[in-house]
């Protein structure tokens, strides 16, 4: 008999985390099928069109969510009764709706959360709608600012730099609705670091075949864009398609939008490191949450807390940046760089 057309598992988040290269990666196995498209967003509407958000490119990117449960459920009918059945919405950690949707109709599902250094996981976010030509503001933490008066005006969840990091909040409202032995929390160092024993441990809790992947694809990292007259002349005009691109489908603004884009980006220019400074201004807005994380999950995550960026994906890859996993200790490096979280919540005294 035939099993319901419905996913065992989904990868829940978050944003610029790693997701999209985990996803691909279990593409791979043989026991699995994954969702096309990867990211459907069903369980962020709950058979109700999506809002009508109003940021840069909103209102093209929402045609391509899958809101009516029939058109979600066929995504998985290709699927062997053999295969198990995933799909990968980032913004479902975020989305606290979405965990009781989730929760109410999947009640056997498996989740696996990403987690990234929040401040880097917000700047990787903010480079990407910038490199994508979306995003207006050519200074990261101005744009980052900005998070209230977009979520204000109506902007998509893709805006909120800040909010899609606090990973504590979301895991903590998440585990009132779903069992932490369905929840896997993984870490972007180790997709970046360790791939093949990471896939593996991902493929345990799926309860599937390891050693079938043995490498994970390079994230969807975007080329550089420059501040300068290549995205004063060509940012405009990609905005401007992309609010037009709305009234056509989805697929012709996806195509008239790459030599657009690409035209934003000499192809020369190299992503700048996030300045410490920015990180040591940012900080306090995450270190209480990143407290919270590591009481629920019982890692520690104080390497989050230092003022030096860990880079991107692929300096990373090619080891430019230690993020101390492997080689130091969490208390190592100069106290000077590091800032100090403040008291977790379970240990407060008034």
């Amino acid at each position: 008999m035939s099993r319901p057309a419905r996913p065992d598992f989904i990868i829940i988040g978050a944003p610029k985390a790693g997701t999209t290269a985990l996803h691909s990666a279990l593409a791979q196995h043989p026991q699995v099928f994954t969702s096309t498209p990867k990211e459907p967003k069903y369980w962020l509407c709950g058979d109700a069109p999506p809002p009508h958000w109003t940021g840069p490119g909103d209102a093209h990117s929402q045609q391509e969510w899958v809101w009516r449960r029939r058109d979600y459920d066929a995504l998985f009918r290709p699927a062997t009764d053999e295969q198990l059945r995933g799909e990968s919405t980032p913004f479902y950690l975020w989305s606290y709706p979405a965990h009781r949707r989730i929760a109410e109709h999947l009640p056997d599902v498996k989740l696996v959360a990403v987690v990234r250094d929040p401040i880097d996981r917000a700047y990787s976010n903010w480079m990407h709608l910038w490199s994508d030509g979306l995003e207006r503001d050519p200074d990261f933490e101005r744009a980052f600012a900005q998070q209230q008066r977009r979520i204000d005006a109506g902007w998509a969840p893709f805006w909120r730099y800040q909010d899609l990091g606090l990973y504590g909040r979301q895991l903590e409202h998440l585990y009132q609705y779903v069992d932490r032995d369905r929840v896997l929390v993984v870490r972007y160092r180790d997709i970046v670091e360790e791939p093949a024993r990471t896939v593996d441990q991902v493929c345990r809790f799926l309860g599937i075949a390891e050693s079938h992947v043995a490498s994970i694809p390079r994230d969807n990292s975007r080329a550089y864009a420059e501040p300068g007259w290549r995205t004063a002349v060509f940012g405009p005009v990609v905005r401007a398609g992309a609010w037009l691109g709305q009234f056509a489908p989805p697929e012709v603004w996806r195509a008239a939008s790459v030599p657009l884009i690409a035209r934003l980006s000499s192809g020369h220019a190299h992503r700048p490191k996030l300045a410490p400074e920015v990180r040591a201004r940012l900080l306090p807005r995450f270190a209480e949450d990143i407290a919270l994380l590591g009481e629920l999950t019982g890692e520690d995550f104080s390497l989050w807390l230092s003022e030096e960026s860990r880079g991107s994906f692929q300096e990373r890859v090619e080891g430019g940046y230690d993020d101390g996993s492997t080689t130091r200790g969490p208390d190592t490096g100069p106290p000077s760089t590091r800032w100090q979280a403040p008291v977790a919540a379970s240990q407060r005294t008034s």
